[in-house]
């Protein structure tokens, strides 16, 4: 698999992330990256990111940190749907929980998901996100908590 990188939406690649789709099949589970983008210019707290491997964009993932809860989220990952089964995702959610918990005040980190998206469902928990037990906007949510601290000295 190659490198795959987070990078800034710029004037020189936000044309080439806005053509970016997923499967017809999909598209109701997530909202289409110009969304994403106009979301983000709205909501400033919102951190939207391309998802580039071997230099071309391959897909998009935006996170913030949520005021009204006090909690970090990622709001939206979306791989293109050629670039969908090469790694890309399980990749780009490491390096975004990686910017987040660098933040000194980022422990749990959320996110949600349609409860038929049994593919994202498999990922996230591959990724050690587990239930929060709690439905929001029909949506259900995960967390992971903060990494256990090794006993051994």
């Amino acid at each position: 698999m190659e490198t795959v990188t987070l990078r800034k939406i710029t004037r020189e690649n936000w044309e080439r992330i806005i053509d970016l789709k997923v499967r017809d099949e999909q598209k109701r589970f997530v909202a289409s990256n110009l969304y994403s983008l106009a979301e983000a210019k709205v909501f400033p707290d919102c951190v939207p990111l391309a998802i580039y491997a071997a230099e071309q964009p391959v897909g998009f993932l935006m996170y913030a940190y949520e005021n009204d809860r006090r909690e970090w989220w990622i709001f939206r990952l979306m791989i293109a749907e050629e670039e969908q089964g090469k790694g890309y995702g399980r990749a780009a959610m490491r390096l975004g929980i990686e910017r987040m918990r660098a933040n000194p005040d980022c422990d749990r980190i959320f996110i949600s998901f349609e409860p038929e998206n049994s593919v994202a469902e498999q990922l996230y928990r591959s990724l050690g996100f587990v239930p929060n037990h709690e439905i929001l906007g029909g949506e259900v949510v995960y967390r992971l908590d903060p990494p256990q601290k090794s006993e051994t000295a």
